[in-house]
């Protein structure tokens, strides 16, 4: 939607407290098809997230709070990971399912007639399927958050500063780098990483992914962060990075939110 056009700004799971890192929006960040060339990342935000076990209550058990009756739970990977503790005690018995969302999930249990699907979903799917809240909070931790990042499109900029993203003057500036390094070369990651350390700069995750390149050859994503808002410091640095790297691209710069 944002690279068509159609949508001003888009936001996607970045990642989880809990969980970690939401795979999917890796793949997508790394655009190893070309698909998301005009689309870069100028904002983050932080939902906390609590998670819900919606279903259909059996009529016929004693106990009104019995899971019993459940053989198949619905939801995505991500609030499977950080629901585990649950999942693995008091649902033991059902098949855990992997769908495309949290809100599909709910959907599919709200189809099922025979009453014995379950989704861990939201407090809002449970109201728009029509779903009993058969268990609240069922996520492992009570700080459960997850970052999500703001989407444009657009060259990434820090020197623009998106209104309902923007953040007071002092505060650090994050940016998203994905990058590739010769395969059998010893060093060459490490190379790359002494660059963000020459100027002083805190990284903040490093991910990787398989390049399909080559087997075994990897595509890696480095979050770091400065305190320097200018866009000629983060340039440096990434003029520094594109010449000992194999291939580089800026996804983005923001103002941190923490």
């Amino acid at each position: 939607m944002v690279q068509s056009g159609n949508a001003a700004y888009g936001v996607v799971p970045f990642e989880n407290s809990t969980h970690g890192v939401v795979t999917f929006t890796l793949d997508s960040l790394g655009d190893r098809a070309g698909e998301f060339a005009d689309v870069s990342v100028c904002g983050e935000v932080y939902l906390d997230v609590q998670h819900f076990l919606l279903g259909r209550r059996d009529p016929t058990a004693d106990d009104p709070n019995s899971l019993a009756h459940i053989r198949h739970v619905y939801s995505h990977p991500q609030a499977f990971g950080q629901t585990q503790g649950f999942t693995s005690t008091r649902l033991a018995h059902a098949e855990l399912v992997d769908v495309s969302s949290t809100s599909r999930g709910a959907e599919m249990a709200a189809a099922d007639a025979s009453r014995t699907s379950a989704a861990v979903a939201s407090e809002m799917a449970a109201a728009a399927t029509g779903l009993d809240i058969l268990a609240r909070s069922i996520q492992d931790r009570g700080d459960n958050t997850t970052r999500f990042l703001v989407l444009r499109r657009g060259r990434p900029s820090v020197a623009r500063q998106d209104a309902s993203f923007a953040v007071a003057a002092a505060a650090a500036t994050k940016s998203l780098v994905s990058f590739t390094v010769p395969h059998r070369c010893p060093g060459a990651l490490a190379e790359v990483l002494q660059c963000f350390q020459r100027h002083g700069l805190d990284l903040t995750s490093i991910n990787s992914l398989p390049s399909l390149i080559q087997p075994f050859q990897y595509l890696f994503f480095v979050e770091f962060e400065a305190a320097d808002r200018a866009e000629s410091s983060i340039a440096v640095v990434l003029e520094d990075v594109a010449r000992v790297a194999q291939s580089s691209r800026w996804l983005g710069s923001w103002g941190s939110k923490r």
